[in-house]
């Protein structure tokens, strides 16, 4: 896009071959044949079916579906119907999910205007936004929405609120004056308006230099489009997990076919039997229980918080070790307050004035009454500036009402963006006085005289040295400053531009945003975590730096850097850079892609918060988005996978620290469904490997898959955070599940299950045949499964854990005992289920034995701590 800040308005018009009575309707439909209508393109969109179809993609689904085959192949109908529909569920709620995510361009387009005012053929017309053409000329008001970016030819004290393009809460002054610089960042381009800004203040006249994806917010548009959004490291986890237990299962599927056809065993049964054991293997079950221990941890998430869209990030939080946040109204209040005061050459705090001292308290009065703001019933009405100039008079028990009750106005000349200052007249006493208030820079010279502890003198060229020092050393802390001046003047004036001068000098008064209470400790945990909060912001450097360094993201301005300042490097500069900032200030959406893919490339998994529409795309590139409830756009809720109900930063460290948990509890469930699939497939290894009959009839392996797995698996899911999580590092997105400690539990624990199991099959096996050895190793295997989820509670043991600190476990066993008790004692269930009939000697072998390895590996954690 070209500078058009850097033309003059008579060059524009003529490039654009327009005047200032507007185009000639008949070049309308020639221009727009080139320039398309006003609105933003979306790429092709993808069928509904399609989106279905993407969500059968991954690895572990494509083994689910395996297992559903060789189900249906082995005659177990009931376990194809199963799989198949846990798996149909995932992806209906994949798609919703999709479709939810894929709505930014829609809300986009809801930030255009439905009407503009325009000039064409010398007459003032409205007309649709969408047929807005470049060249037009528009006219703007306090209230309209910028319906396509432009060049001020004409300006009246116009202000725009930009803060959704460029992250910046306070208004823009524009103005219609030429910029000479180059490469002026898209905040100070003061001479342009943009599409999807609102008009606060003033009127002006605008030409139309860009429509539709031309137009800055069209670039947001397209790189939203072209951004892809990363894959969770939950999900590459289980895609490897899921891709090396294929492997594993297949592995021994065909060694055991191998096996079983040296020892003489048919083809056919050869391979039916190594089916059987891929069924008993494949954990059907695991897909579905992560998805709801996901979801119940949303829940808890959502209470302190923090709603999560996209299920998979949940556990992304767990590997966050960069957090790039938006400043305002995120780690600041986002609300002006008074900081700082200098009145009788001194510097104070904002505490710090004395009502009994006159200038003091004329100070005070004159902060309120040159002020167009309120509070009404503890709603703040007007500009964030001056709201906190009565918040200042609040605090020291002064309404407004009170004080302009006492001091009636009587003429006033309103703020004005060229002017930069505010002046109105008031009673006091006998007399009026003409109040100012401004910038430092334009009141400095209209200063003749000053207050001081020893009443007014003439103001010297040192005391004006010491105002402009003053407000150069409250600059660099990032402070706003204003200047209040006055003068007497004569009863019933009717003041005037010509009659702002021969001030009083007052004194100065600087305010800040202030930082959240919570966000220094917020910051601090950050670092506790080994995570590293870095600020991106389209604030100024130096308020950026001020804030950064007061919560504890910045410990040198070295630190800080400005957009424009890595517009030039490449983006293996801009890799080796970050590390190296924690601030960068006057940023473009383009800029924020960019650090957030320096990260990514560097290994780090990164969450970007954000509120605007220029954050949308940095939100979708991250590896977790997270938006502002409050503040936030239609179109940064989209992009994100997760919002903050409170906007609040201190949320996110309570979201890592759940994240954490929740990634835990599933590891725990993988180790819990795993560590029992083990038991099954070793049972069936052994039964095979020394002759016996196969110990599990597929019914048998259904019921394991939907009521031992599943219950216990979910009551792990919702197990309670233990230990400080915040004090461990971020976890390594390139460490797969199945890692060789991980293995290791599975093998020892699977091996005393099967043992278990095993014991009970010969038991039966030598009292009452295959069919009763058959009974006690399937109920024996289920009930240790469901006892061995206290082992899968943790490391340690679970007298320390705390044997009932998760009634879930209990209500699963008891629930999961229930069923297979019944299915072993009532006659209709016994021939369903293919089991045999059993004694009272022979349930409490099977409890016996089912208690055994849980009773092992818990004395075995008592003894070795």
């Amino acid at each position: 896009m070209k500078n058009y800040y850097n033309k003059s308005s008579e060059e524009l018009l003529k490039e654009f071959n327009t005047s200032l009575s507007g185009i000639d309707s008949s070049k309308v439909h020639e221009i727009r044949e080139v320039n398309g209508f006003n609105e933003l393109l979306e790429g092709e969109k993808k069928s509904l079916i399609m989106i279905f179809l993407e969500q059968f993609k991954d690895f572990l689904v494509f083994v689910l579906l395996g297992a559903s085959i060789i189900s249906f192949a082995v005659g177990n109908k009931e376990s194809t119907i199963v799989i198949l529909v846990v798996l149909i569920m995932n992806a209906i709620l994949g798609t919703v999910q999709h479709l939810k995510a894929e709505a930014s361009l829609k809300s986009l387009k809801a930030l255009s205007a439905p009407n503009s005012k325009v000039i064409r053929d010398g007459h003032k017309i409205e007309i649709p936004s969408k047929e807005l053409i470049p060249g037009d000329i528009v006219l703007l008001e306090a209230g309209d929405f910028v319906a396509a970016d432009g060049r001020l030819i004409d300006n009246y004290s116009l202000q725009v609120n930009e803060s959704s393009l460029t992250g910046e809460s306070i208004n823009v002054d524009k103005s219609s004056d030429l910029i000479t610089e180059d490469e002026v960042p898209l905040a100070e381009r003061t001479n342009m308006v943009f599409s999807g800004s609102l008009v606060t203040y003033g009127r002006g006249t605008v030409l139309v230099t860009g429509t539709g994806m031309n137009t800055e917010i069209g670039k947001i548009a397209q790189l939203l489009k072209d951004t892809k959004e990363k894959k969770t490291p939950l999900q590459k986890s289980l895609d490897d997990f899921g891709k090396k237990l294929t492997f594993l299962i297949l592995g021994i599927c065909f060694i055991i076919f191998f096996v079983n056809i040296s020892r003489g065993l048919p083809l056919i049964d050869s391979v039916m039997f190594s089916i059987a054991l891929a069924v008993a293997a494949i954990p059907e079950a695991l897909s579905s229980i992560v998805t709801i221990v996901l979801a119940l941890g949303t829940q808890k998430m959502a209470k302190e918080g923090a709603i999560v869209k996209k299920l998979k990030s949940v556990e992304s939080l767990g590997s966050v070790s960069i957090i790039c946040s938006d400043k305002t109204g995120t780690l600041t209040q986002n609300k002006m307050k008074v900081k700082e005061l200098y009145i009788n050459g001194e510097v104070i705090p904002s505490s710090g004035l004395n009502l009994s001292n006159p200038t003091h308290e004329f100070f005070l009065k004159s902060l309120v009454l040159c002020n167009d703001s309120s509070i009404r019933e503890g709603a703040e009405i007007g500009d964030p500036t001056e709201v906190a100039l009565v918040k200042l008079a609040a605090d020291y028990s002064k309404t407004a009402e009170e004080i302009r009750n006492t001091h009636t106005r009587k003429s006033e000349i309103p703020f004005d963006s060229d002017r930069k200052l505010m002046s109105t007249t008031h009673e006091f006493d006998e007399d009026h006085v003409m109040i100012t208030k401004g910038a430092v820079d334009v009141l400095i010279n209209k200063i003749t005289s000053i207050e001081t502890v020893e009443g007014i003198k003439e103001i010297t060229q040192a005391d004006k040295d010491a105002i402009e020092e003053t407000n150069k050393n409250f600059s660099k802390k990032g402070l706003r400053v204003l200047a209040l001046v006055y003068k007497n003047i004569p009863r019933g004036t009717e003041i005037s531009v010509e009659d702002e001068g021969n001030y009083t000098f007052v004194g100065l008064v600087a305010m800040i945003d202030p930082p959240r209470e919570e966000s220094a400790k917020a910051v601090a945990d950050c670092k506790i975590a080994g995570i590293k909060p870095v600020m991106i912001t389209g604030d100024h450097k130096i308020t950026a730096s001020a804030i950064a360094k007061e919560i504890g993201i910045l410990d040198d301005i070295s630190e800080a850097i400005e957009g424009k300042e890595i517009d030039h490097l490449s983006k293996e500069e801009l890799k080796e850079l970050v590390p190296k900032i924690s601030v960068y200030a006057r940023v473009t959406p383009e800029h924020k892609i960019r650090i957030v893919e320096a990260w990514q490339e560097r290994g780090m998994v990164v969450a970007m918060t954000g509120d605007g529409v220029n954050d949308a795309p940095a939100l979708k590139q991250a590896d977790i988005g997270i938006a502002m409830g409050i503040t936030g756009t239609e179109v940064s809720k989209d992009a994100a996978s997760m919002i903050l109900t409170d906007d609040n930063f201190a949320t996110i460290v309570k979201a890592v620290v759940n994240g954490r948990n929740i990634y835990a509890n599933i590891k725990n469930s993988i180790k819990f469904l795993l560590s029992g699939n083990a038991a099954g497939i070793l049972s069936v290894l052994y039964a095979s490997i020394v002759g016996l009959p196969l110990p599990f009839a597929p019914v048998h392996l259904l019921f394991i898959n939907l009521v031992t797995d599943s219950l216990p698996a979910i009551a792990l899911g919702v197990e309670k955070q233990r230990g400080n999580l915040l004090n461990e590092k971020p976890r390594n997105v390139n460490s797969s599940i199945l890692s060789a400690e991980f293995l290791r539990y599975i093998a020892s624990e699977g091996i005393l299950i099967t043992i278990a199991t095993m014991s009970a099959y010969y038991i039966g096996f030598n009292n009452g045949g295959a069919a009763l050895g058959s009974t006690l190793a399937f109920s024996t295997l289920c009930l240790a499964r469901l006892f061995h989820s206290f082992n899968c509670r943790g490391t340690e043991s679970v007298f320390k854990i705390g044997l009932f600190t998760n009634k879930y476990i209990w209500y699963s066993i008891f629930a999961g005992a229930v069923l297979l008790f019944g299915i072993l004692n009532v006659p209709a269930l016994e021939t369903l289920f293919l089991v045999a009939p059993l004694t009272l000697v022979n349930e409490l072998e099977i409890i016996l034995l089912a208690l055994a390895p849980t009773v092992l590996i818990q004395l075995k954690r008592l003894v070795i701590k």
